[in-house]
């Protein structure tokens, strides 16, 4: 997808939250001004920050007729195992037909479906299929540690758990600052968000830390490198993708992301460990290859008062002696403040 401006609407019938539509979320929170409506027939008319925290504006309409000239619609919502529910068959026909361009993260790839392939070639439409990886990818060799940039990768005690938009907004905070740095995506809604990158979780899994090792030698005349990251090492479905991520990008420092009212595993029944335990679970995994250290805490406090929410930065921060704070709430300055003591 390119990031060129566009006119978006967005597919998100069905499970509107947060976390299940966590790429609507993202490709309205970072290119708001492109996106023009939310397509999700069974809340049209109600308020987008009801469901998303974020949107302001944007409207939820149930059809592609309540805009005016849309030229792109992109996927919103992940499904259980990134398939395309029936339903939306009929939506993503009505965008082919009027020549839009289909943008879709699932990991079904629409453009090998014989029905909408041939809709798109009869209108002069395109299908992007994101997660596509690239054909000539390689395995990682650790040479992401030899280049003089500060790489820095998000970690999580879950997975949807805010990495992405802890990347994003230390990258921008960083960028405020006048520093030489850059986002690197390695998931679908950052490709989406960005127009470049690598769906990491799609690569074949002797590839996936050659994949994360390309995305950060291709930016190493950056002096800051911002990497996106997935899953989680104690996920059981998603521990692969993190494990390639940390070692392909072979960050100096990492920033760990959490949730202080998840208790358990994103849908398992696996208590999540202690902050301390994953702390040291990651800078111990890291340990081999080079010196990284957990510089901060990210916390997600969407479902928290203000209240609470500033009462358990001000734990967390007293308790592991890190910089904690919520990169929403409260931006992202404190951890870039604290990367850049760390790497001086």
């Amino acid at each position: 997808m390119s990031n060129t401006k566009k006119r978006i609407v967005i597919l998100a019938e069905g499970k509107l939250d947060p976390f299940t539509a966590k790429t609507a979320a993202g490709v309205i929170r970072y290119r708001r001004e492109e996106v023009i409506g939310v397509l999700a027939p069974s809340h049209a008319g109600r308020n987008i920050e009801e469901f998303l925290g974020t949107g302001s504006g944007v409207p939820i309409i149930s059809s592609l007729d309540d805009v005016d000239d849309p030229d792109t619609l992109i996927i919103g919502i992940a499904t259980p195992g990134g398939v395309m529910p029936d339903e939306w068959r009929e939506y993503l026909r009505e965008a082919l037909r009027r020549g839009m361009e289909i943008v879709n993260g699932l990991h079904t790839f629409l453009s090998e479906d014989p029905e909408l392939r041939e809709l798109a070639a009869k209108h002069s439409a395109t299908i992007t299929d994101v997660r596509r990886p690239p054909n000539d990818l390689k395995v990682g060799m650790g040479a992401a540690a030899s280049i003089d940039s500060k790489i820095i990768l998000t970690v999580g005690s879950d997975c949807n758990i805010g990495k992405k938009i802890a990347a994003i907004e230390m990258n921008n905070e960083a960028r405020k600052r006048g520093l030489d740095s850059v986002f690197v995506p390695t998931g679908q809604t950052g490709v989406m968000i960005e127009g470049r990158g690598i769906a990491i979780d799609r690569v074949i899994s002797d590839f996936a830390a050659g994949a994360a090792e390309r995305l950060v030698l291709e930016q190493k005349h950056r002096e800051w490198i911002f990497v996106e990251g997935q899953g989680a090492l104690l996920h059981p479905s998603y521990s692969g993708v993190t494990l390639s991520l940390m070692h392909g990008s072979m960050p100096g420092a990492m920033i760990l992301c959490h949730q202080p009212t998840r208790e358990f595993v994103r849908h398992t029944d696996f208590a999540i460990p202690s902050l301390r335990f994953l702390i040291e679970l990651h800078e111990s995994v890291m340990s081999p290859f080079r010196e990284s250290q957990v510089v901060g805490i990210s916390l997600n406090c969407l479902d928290m008062s203000p209240e609470d929410a500033a009462k358990e930065i001000e734990r967390v921060e007293s308790e592991f002696g890190l910089p904690t704070t919520d990169v929403i709430r409260y931006g992202a300055s404190k951890l870039v403040d604290a990367l850049e003591v760390f790497f001086q």
